[in-house]
């Protein structure tokens, strides 16, 4: 049987479906939306199948019903009815100025006149043509319009780095968006979809008539490949796949309904005959993070094991970017699991959703925040996996001596345990090892946990200049390793010591629950 095509990079529903490509069926969900909502607004990561989606949505509108045969939709719309669509689309090139951004938006608007057989009186106000565009398509259609907005707000992600201008390009945005208010009376429908969710009180003050689906049940596998996808729709690409590896790969991402795939690295991994590479985290470059990380001098062991409110996963405000939020609406983070504090408030832990997140996102941060473009975190997987602390410590202090000298000449980074903990856990990630940061027990937090197939490492770090604790006692003194007694395993209590001026470790002790090592 010849197999169906696959869509790598296919964002035209009418392609997909007349040239015989694989389509994951998602018009059900498009009804439910289209049947329950005016004004939607829907978040997801880059790669994600959200400008597909929109294109569905403009295909459904403008009633091609012959693309929706044997589609969940098919007779449950009512194809006679054509609504005239505005397509608007910032996926394209980078806005760099807010001039750039108002001829942008002319533009998109003077081809969507041309689409719609409409001619405009207003040429250069953004603002007075997308209103007079809006009024004239329903007067001319006779029917109630609907506006499809894709990539909302890369114009301003494109520059998040550079807050004036983002600034600029922000308001810039609010005046656009600000007309789809303005013009109820005249709309049927309005969705927008991008990667972050602004704060209410920026972007969306001129929008707090929409809705955000973004973390509704209901549409949590609004874009993506869930399991049932992959081992149905799939299983023909995938014969003699080892699922468990290929979910721990690329399964993880949570929306509160299924656990899914991005398609970009599903379809790329069939397309290269099954081979495991970071296809999603290599189509896309994250220099911000980079920067947010060396401005703040995060501590990235909290990254392990997150917990967030429903307000701090809505806000992202370029005034005060937060790294947590952005790492969980650009999809390097994503939703472990949900639970009610004592005062029922709604708290999220934020985990990295798979292995090619987890390896590539550390690999990346060692490369371009540590200048390291070695292999110098092999030999800690092989030391641990032999259980060699000395040579642990080897590695470790290689590790520590390659940092470049300027990360410490300028500033006094050195002096902080958390610098350290934070090398430590990057390498340890970018191995793909299961780490856990600030792990907490009933008598405190364990700096660094690591939990081997065969072992489990518990490490504390000090740092001689500010904090003269034992760290090995440390850990023995408040039962550290007693939560991991039933697990076993062999398990390790690893004190370390850093020395600010050498820049490296000054000690490292080590236990086996009752057989004590230095060195």
């Amino acid at each position: 049987m010849k197999l169906k095509k696959l869509p790598i990079g296919i964002q035209t529903f009418s392609k997909i479906r007349e040239g015989d490509y694989v389509y994951v069926d998602k018009t059900g969900i498009a009804l439910e939306l289209l049947e329950n909502y005016q004004y939607v607004f829907l978040s997801r990561p880059r790669r994600f199948g959200k400008s597909l989606f929109l294109d569905t949505l403009r295909n459904i509108f403008e009633a091609n019903k012959s693309l929706f045969s044997g589609l969940a939709i098919e007779n449950q719309w009512n194809w006679d009815i054509r609504y005239p669509v505005i397509r608007i689309s910032f996926a394209q090139g980078k806005i760099e100025s807010r001039q750039q951004l108002d001829e942008s938006i002319l533009r998109t608007l003077k081809e969507n006149q041309q689409y719609l057989a409409i001619e405009c009186e207003e040429k250069t106000s953004v603002a007075g043509c997308f209103s007079e565009l809006i009024r004239k398509a329903n007067q001319k259609y006779n029917q109630k319009v609907v506006v499809l907005v894709d990539e909302y707000d890369k114009p301003i992600l494109d520059n998040i780095t550079n807050t004036p201008l983002a600034q600029e390009l922000r308001d810039g945005l609010v005046n656009f968006y600000s007309v789809i208010k303005g013009s109820d009376e005249f709309l049927r429908f309005a969705f927008l979809t991008g990667v972050s969710k602004f704060t209410k009180t920026s972007i969306f003050s001129g929008l707090n008539n929409i809705t955000d689906i973004s973390l509704d049940k209901p549409y949590g596998d609004i874009c993506g490949y869930s399991q049932q996808d992959v081992e149905t729709t799939f299983a023909p690409y995938l014969e003699g796949v080892d699922m468990d590896r290929l979910k721990e790969w690329y399964n993880g991402y949570n929306f509160l309904g299924s656990r899914m795939y991005n398609p970009f690295d599903i379809l790329s991994f069939i397309a290269k005959d099954h081979t495991y590479s970071n296809y999603w985290f290599e189509s896309g470059t994250p220099t911000f993070l980079i920067e947010l990380i060396k401005k703040h001098q995060y501590f990235l062991p909290n990254l392990a094991n997150l917990r967030v409110d429903q307000k701090l996963l809505n806000s992202f405000d370029i005034e005060n970017l937060d790294l947590e939020v952005i790492l969980y609406q650009s999809g390097y983070l994503t939703i472990g699991n949900v639970t009610q504090d004592e005062d029922d408030d709604i708290i999220y832990t934020l985990v990295v959703p798979n292995k090619e997140v987890k390896t590539s996102l550390n690999k990346y941060i060692i490369t371009t925040l540590y200048e390291d473009n070695s292999l110098k975190a092999k030999p800690l997987s092989r030391a641990l996996r032999e259980q060699n602390l000395e040579s642990f410590k080897l590695a470790l202090t290689s590790i520590f001596s390659s940092i470049p000298y300027n990360h410490f000449t300028k500033n006094d980074i050195q002096h902080y345990e958390g610098f350290y903990a934070s090398v430590i856990y990057v390498y340890l990630q970018s191995l793909g090892l299961n780490i856990i940061g600030e792990d907490v027990t009933n008598k405190g937090r364990i700096d660094l946990t690591i939990k081997m197939a065969n072992a489990i490492y518990i490490l504390e770090f000090k740092v001689d200049a500010t904090d003269k604790t034992h760290a090995l006692q440390q850990i023995k003194d408040k039962g550290y390793a007693d939560k991991y007694l039933n697990e076993q395993k062999p398990i390790y209590l690893i004190g370390i010591h850093f020395a600010p001026n050498a820049k490296n470790l000054s000690s490292f002790e080590w236990e086996r629950l009752n057989s004590m090592c230095n060195s």
